[in-house]
């Protein structure tokens, strides 16, 4: 198989914002797929390597030799190129990885570099989520998308799944089952806007929990073997050995448990984020700073699965199996002012927000399932938009990821914090394509086109965080466009004091 014939797919499907059109058009190329070259196709359109990252930045797609004028490029032959990139290392790698990375894209056509641009950005925004694509696999495979659903929770991803299902059938799927040792995808949970509001959507009653701004893990025990995984499912144990002896300490033989591995002061309060985070990168016994386990779900104990069991259920063997230490604080209330209590005592204690549960809600593995809520406060910001990166996917031709800056009213000059694309609806994409062409201040043909620092726009944000990739060392976290101020200038934009103050909060 051709690789135009994944970016044109890929093209046709940002292009519809009909998902059973969408749905069609992946079946469809899936039928066309050699067997084997299944599992990477759906991890394209799912916008996903199956090397995950394999050292290529945005700063290595700034300059790409024009485009070849056929196609060539095979899908084994730059998947095998994606290998090849990530096994680069040592004294000149980053040079090496350049040739190889110009060598891929002068090979590539038009519609080719676009969909290879956006992949390796994480940028390939067409629309193609993992609904989506489960129900195009099944399809293509002519199997319930239900079947396909539950193998591909169970597995933990949904490229093998999709493999086994397009050569196997039902027959295939049904040997994917629930095993201490196999990690699957986590449950998600959607976004409610204030606990009263998670209250009302969950029924009236909901259980609490403290939301820990720690790093999820999913901790398998089998007798004395314990394996820990991150969110992403990669194998963390060896970097977490605190964990593991906690672990070890329940008293279960076989267990499969959700939780939440944290940095925590002498005091009890929670390091920034990326103290926490900083501990998966280092291993062995003695790393600094130690991480403290807490529990808040189950999936499996002692040979007994517990998914499809609501969630009061579950929380019952948990409370009988995990001690108090290793537990959230949690409330069952259908009273919206104690809700708002325990929000307020949480984030008094320097967490993140709450997780709103829905009682009678089961455990919808790998997906955003709506008996979880999460209910966080909002930051918001005026930065200027300092510069704009012309999209891929559905958003190519248009002026979409927009950087952020603050104002510094020592120099006059203004402070980047991050970039956005996300918050924008097709109506805004137009607007500031417009708006931020004329505001160019240079060249407007590269990816990135510089801007007059002039257009004030309205940001939510879910803290800030340190970063040596910015000038301020700081980063905004989940930044995402409310509005665009047209009724302020940019002396009335924030200033990166105000960002400063918020990072030292903690907040």
């Amino acid at each position: 198989m051709l690789l135009v014939d994944v970016a044109t797919a890929s093209a046709e499907v940002g292009a519809t914002t009909a998902r059973s059109a969408k749905i069609s058009r992946i079946a469809e190329l899936l039928r066309d797929t050699d067997a084997a070259l299944v599992p990477v196709v759906v991890s394209w359109l799912s916008g996903e390597l199956p090397q995950r990252p394999i050292g290529v930045g945005w700063a290595a797609l700034r300059s790409l030799p024009p485009p070849a004028a056929a196609p060539t490029l095979t899908v084994a032959a730059v998947d095998a190129a994606f290998t090849q990139i990530r096994t680069v290392t040592g004294k000149g790698s980053q040079a090496r990885r350049a040739a190889l990375l110009a060598e891929l894209f002068g090979a590539a056509t038009g519609i080719e570099q676009r969909f290879l641009r956006g992949l390796l950005s994480g940028e390939l925004r067409q629309g193609a989520l993992v609904g989506v694509m489960a129900d195009a696999v099944a399809r293509a495979a002519d199997v319930p998308a239900a079947a396909v659903r539950r193998a591909a929770m169970l597995a933990g991803e949904l490229p093998t799944v999709a493999g086994a299902a397009l050569t196997g059938g039902t027959d295939a799927l049904s040997r994917y089952t629930l095993r201490v040792g196999q990690p699957v995808g986590p449950m998600l949970a959607q976004t409610a806007a204030g606990v009263t509001e998670a209250l009302e959507r969950l029924g009236g009653t909901a259980v609490l929990e403290a939301k820990l701004d720690g790093a999820r893990v999913q901790i398998h025990r089998s007798r004395r073997e314990v394996a820990i995984f991150t969110r992403s499912l990669d194998d963390v144990t060896a970097r977490l050995p605190e964990v593991v002896e906690a672990a070890l300490t329940w008293p279960v033989s076989e267990v499969i448990a959700d939780a939440e591995a944290i940095a925590l002061r002498p005091d009890g309060r929670p390091h920034r984020f990326q103290v926490t985070a900083s501990r998966f990168g280092r291993a062995g016994p003695g790393a600094a700073p130690p991480l403290s386990v807490f529990v808040f779900d189950l999936l499996h104990v002692d040979g007994d699965d517990l998914l499809d069991r609501p969630t009061g259920a579950r929380l019952e063997v948990l409370d009988a199996l995990i001690p108090d230490r290793h537990r959230v604080d949690r409330l069952v209330t259908a009273d919206p002012a104690a809700a708002e209590r325990f929000l307020r005592a949480t984030l008094d204690a320097g967490h993140e927000g709450v997780m709103a549960k829905s009682p009678s809600a089961a455990y919808e593995a790998g997906r955003r399932g709506a008996g979880w809520l999460k209910v966080k406060p909002v930051h918001t910001l005026d930065v200027v938009v300092l510069a704009v990166e012309w999209g891929s996917g559905r958003r190519a031709g248009k002026l979409s990821n927009i950087h952020l800056g603050a104002r510094d009213p020592r120099t006059g000059g203004f402070v980047m914090l991050g970039k956005t694309f996300k918050g924008m609806t097709d109506a805004m994409l137009e607007w500031q394509t417009a708006r931020f062409l004329e505001l160019a201040d240079g060249p407007t043909t590269g990816h990135v086109v510089r801007l007059r620092p002039e257009q004030v726009v309205e940001i939510a944000f879910d803290g800030v965080q340190r970063s040596s990739r910015y000038p301020g060392g700081m980063a905004l976290r989940f930044a995402r466009v409310l509005r665009y101020r047209d009724d302020k200038t940019p002396d009335e934009a924030d200033t990166v004091d105000t960002v400063r103050r918020i990072y030292e909060r903690g907040d």
